[in-house]
């Protein structure tokens, strides 16, 4: 019991004394500017991009009368400044159905539990 106690001290010291070793680092100034105008356009173009693939956006172009190619081009044709706020739009837009379809679900999913016996929700009403 006592070599495991002074190994396991011994393993510990090393490990910190390793640990406060400094590499050398290297650094240089970025600007906001820079490090912006990087990123955002191709991830804004990425999430648009992925945006539109989806089968159920394509469906609701084609019923709008737009076909995908179209839309695709349009997409293409934007700024970058445009490409952002639509980005944004599409984070912004709520993904999910309305409160009358929440209380559906979950109305649906307390009477399968009900049913198969596993709580016992609606016999106390």
């Amino acid at each position: 019991m006592q070599r495991f106690r002074s190994l396991t001290a011994v393993a510990v010291v090393c490990a910190l004394a390793l640990a406060s070793i400094a590499a050398p680092a290297s650094a240089a100034l970025v600007t906001t500017e820079r490090m912006l105008g990087a990123s955002a356009p191709t991830d804004a173009r990425a999430q648009v991009d992925g945006f539109l693939a989806r089968e159920d956006v394509r469906r609701q172009l084609e019923a709008w009368g737009v076909p995908p190619a179209q839309a695709e081009a349009r997409i293409a044709a934007l700024s970058p400044a445009e490409l952002q706020r639509l980005a944004a739009e599409i984070e912004r837009v709520p993904a999910g159905g309305g409160l009358l379809e929440v209380f559906g679900v979950v109305f649906v999913v307390l009477l399968i539990l009900e049913l198969v016996g596993v709580i016992n929700v609606f016999s106390r009403i």
